[in-house]
């Protein structure tokens, strides 16, 4: 039974997950929106929440940076959370942080979440572009014969063994077809 457990340990040490708690933290103050799993996002919300209240503190500011300090150690995201994220949540009185669950993780199946900050202003971007820009510098580059002079070893030396084109053989003319690029 779990009662009265504290926290959850994350299959690490205690230095270990403060430190990580820490990096989460000055990134989500830092791009308002980040991606974790499921039970770091539910860790990350109240050590995010305790450093936004200190923000909030008008009546001793000097004393709530510096305790601020000891967990944050990038000082742009420091002054960001004082002053413009501590004056966001000046008037909210807690719940500053939502967690958005996105379902398992393709590789070993952990459960991933968004954990952002309220009223952050998230601009997506924009896949398409990105994707035409990439691939249309590889396949000009390959056009150019670079990779269409290279042979692989074992295929140009002769010898027996598997290389890339050992396969059922295709006619000359399926080769010929291959060459040449439709106008």
């Amino acid at each position: 039974m779990r009662h009265r457990v504290g926290h959850r340990k994350l299959g690490r040490i205690t230095p270990h997950r403060m430190a990580l708690l820490r990096n989460l933290a000055t990134a989500l103050f830092e791009r308002e929106r980040i991606r974790t799993t499921l039970m770091k996002a539910k860790e990350l919300r109240p050590y995010a929440e305790r450093l936004i209240t200190l923000a909030r503190r008008e009546d001793d500011r000097l004393h709530a940076r510096r305790l601020a300090a000891r967990e944050l150690q990038d000082r742009t995201v420091m002054k960001k959370l004082f002053d413009d994220l501590g004056a966001r949540f000046a008037a909210r009185p807690g719940g500053y942080t939502r967690i958005l669950r996105l379902g398992p993780r393709r590789g070993d199946g952990a459960e991933m979440a968004i954990v952002e900050l309220l009223g952050s202003e998230y601009k997506p971007e924009k896949k398409g572009d990105e994707k035409g820009k990439k691939g249309a510098a590889p396949a000009a580059g390959k056009g150019e014969g670079e990779g269409a002079e290279k042979p692989s070893g074992k295929a140009a030396a002769g010898k027996g063994g598997a290389a890339k084109g050992a396969g059922p053989k295709t006619s000359s003319k399926k080769k010929a077809e291959k060459a040449e690029p439709e106008p």
